[in-house]
């Protein structure tokens, strides 16, 4: 007769702690996406662990819409709302992208109350790399 294997629990007490309302996060890096069909803004902590995020799509803005100004200001809001209640006071903004949604979801960002202690552009740029496609003959 085979005998029981003893349940070992992994957690104690059978307790579980909502990790997402005990962390205190002072200082965040945003990045933000901007290409001409949607803006994705993630907020991280300073190792690079995703804290919140949000999109122009996730902000309830479908087709065309996503690529306005107005939708990469509100997915900003969003993305930013979250963390302010967690104590968050200084931000540092990547911006990526050939846009001009980055400078709506920037404002949208200085708007929000927080300390920006940097703007960096980390939109790639081709040192003359690949070969671009031929020339439409119409």
């Amino acid at each position: 007769m085979a005998k029981a294997i003893p349940k070992i629990s992994s957690r104690r007490n059978g307790r579980i702690s909502s990790r997402k309302g005990a962390r205190r996060i002072p200082k965040v890096v945003i990045h933000v996406q901007a290409s001409f069909n949607n803006t994705i803004v993630i907020v991280t902590d300073v190792q690079g662990r995703v804290v919140s995020w949000s999109s122009a799509g996730t902000s309830g803005f479908k087709g065309t819409r996503r690529g306005t100004q107005f939708a990469a200001q509100t997915a900003a809001a969003n993305a930013i709302r979250t963390v302010v209640d967690q104590g968050m006071q200084r931000a540092e903004v990547m911006i990526k992208g050939p846009d001009l949604e980055r400078d709506a979801t920037l404002g949208a960002i200085r708007r929000s109350g927080i300390l920006l202690t940097f703007v960096r552009d980390v939109t790639p740029m081709p040192h003359n790399g690949c070969r671009p496609p031929k020339k439409r003959r119409v």
